[in-house]
């Protein structure tokens, strides 16, 4: 991959009108390579790493990014971790500043993995993304996920993928 860029984000089947159909082609296996990347950060309150205010954050972030005009287009991702049992971290990337929006910027090195499943399964998936991270790096730490539809969406297509991303530099 070339720097700063993602595998392509094919949005062109939205039978929901809520989230695209994730075509996974592209994107399991691959190297990114970020220098100074541009996200939006915001965060979602959880129960026991159960979101509970994701919707109405995830609407906000994505209006102030259209009201922008700061889309990453076909390279959109958003980066998620939980920093506790109670909070959440997400990444919106961004093609430039978004007003109202607190940003920040990702550089490293990072492997993707694409999983199919349900939530219930990204413990799991975090050991394994961490495994596979410290096979580049034995310090690897870091491991985000990219939840590509919303529940709701995941059961209209019938299937969830869930895209793993772990830092390995």
């Amino acid at each position: 991959m070339q720097t700063n860029e993602t595998p392509r984000y094919d949005a062109s089947v939205n039978t929901m009108g809520c989230c695209p159909k994730f075509n996974p082609g592209g994107w399991d296996d691959q190297e990114l390579h970020f220098t100074d990347k541009p996200f939006v950060k915001a965060t979602t309150h959880s129960i026991m790493h159960v979101p509970v205010n994701m919707s109405s954050v995830f609407a906000r972030v994505n209006e102030h990014i259209d009201d922008a005009g700061a889309s990453a287009e076909s390279q959109s991702i958003v980066l998620s971790r939980d920093l506790s049992p109670w909070t959440s971290e997400h990444l919106f990337s961004v093609s430039k500043a978004v007003p109202e929006e607190e940003m920040a910027t990702l550089t490293g090195d990072f492997v993707t993995k694409v999983f199919e499943g349900a939530f219930e399964q990204v413990r799991g998936w975090h050991e394994e993304m961490l495994e596979l991270a410290r096979q580049h790096n034995p310090k690897a730490s870091d491991v985000y996920f990219f939840y590509t539809t919303c529940p709701k969406c995941a059961a209209a297509y019938g299937k969830n993928y869930v895209v793993g991303v772990a830092r390995i530099s």
